[in-house]
């Protein structure tokens, strides 16, 4: 079915002000602009809590720091769709609110960025690596322990600056906003996803729209990416398996495999102090990403992964 194109003269498009933020709203209308090349658009930047409160811990913020104003606007109509990195998104959306398109998922990897110049194992003990996540804290800390891990926040910029000596030797962020914000030359290492596993999400955009709002939903198919939908839907269902709010270090990456019709999950589940993990690997059909997901949680849940959730619920 054809779409009216001039049906709304402006699309509001809402994001935080971040320069990668940005970046990526930009990536996103050039491939809305392509397939609709009669669309208008409208940038509306959002401040949101995470950008606001730059001296609080992430992990004690919970889940959506980065997206709840940005929901908050779309709700009220002060905008018509919001571009978010998928791994801000808390895995329930608010009533009257769902994803219209995923884009195809860059690079989902970890990075190590070093003013050293050396790789993780090599290291020397006691440096100094920042980080925010209390996944990369766990998985540093287990790979590492002679490590010191530091807390820092910032966006990218003021991370990077961090971990030029200013507070850190190095940090872990995510490759494929290094690689968008053309940075990928300060990239010491690429970390494996089967020792470094990612958060869910990582690596893909999604676009959030009002539920009702069909107009939007018809033009936003057009830049779904149906494979990167569905193994991010299997590691979402994962961090649903969970309960969806949790906060203990949680790594989830779904790929599909090979030319087959079947995704492959890895699950990761660690103590904060990298001092217990479980790791999983599960399968299943690309049509029914929960199944992996489910699989993958009933593997760690038997390995007694389930002692590690007590008490590490998101606070409401």
């Amino acid at each position: 079915m054809a779409v009216a194109e001039d049906a709304r003269p402006v699309v509001r498009v809402g994001t935080r002000g971040s320069r990668l933020a940005l970046i990526q709203t930009d990536l996103t209308l050039a491939a809305l602009r392509e397939a609709h090349p009669g669309l208008q658009f409208e940038i509306v930047t959002v401040t949101t809590q995470g950008d606001a409160n730059q001296a609080a811990p992430l992990a004690g913020m919970g889940l959506g720091v980065f997206v709840k104003e940005i929901e908050r606007r779309l709700e009220i109509g002060d905008i018509d769709m919001a571009v978010h990195s998928l791994k801000d998104m808390p895995t329930v959306l608010p009533d009257g609110m769902t994803i219209g398109a995923v884009l195809e998922r860059a690079d989902p990897r970890d990075v190590l960025v070093s003013h050293l110049g050396t790789v993780l194992d090599e290291l020397p003990p006691g440096t100094r690596v920042g980080t925010s996540s209390p996944r990369r804290a766990a998985q540093i800390a287990e790979k590492r322990p002679d490590l010191a891990i530091v807390p820092i926040r910032g966006n990218v910029d003021t991370r990077l600056r961090k971990a030029a000596g200013e507070e850190c030797d190095g940090t872990i962020l995510a490759a494929a906003g290094l690689i968008r914000m053309g940075l990928g030359s300060v990239i010491t290492e690429y970390l494996a996803p089967q020792d470094f596993v990612p958060p869910p999400g990582q690596g893909a955009m999604a676009v959030e729209i009002r539920a009702d709002d069909s107009w939007l939903s018809e033009i936003m198919s057009s830049i779904d990416h149906d494979i990167t939908n569905a193994a991010v839907s299997a590691e979402r269902a994962f961090l649903e398996e969970l309960g969806g709010g949790c906060q203990v270090p949680v790594g989830a990456y779904a790929s599909v495999n090979g030319s087959s019709d079947s995704l492959l999950l890895n699950a990761f589940i660690g103590a904060p102090d990298g001092s217990r993990s479980f790791r999983a690997t599960a399968q299943g059909p690309i049509q029914s990403p929960a199944d992996a997901a489910r699989a993958a949680w009933e593997s760690l849940r038997d390995q007694g992964a389930a002692a590690l959730l007590t008490g590490w619920r998101m606070p409401s």
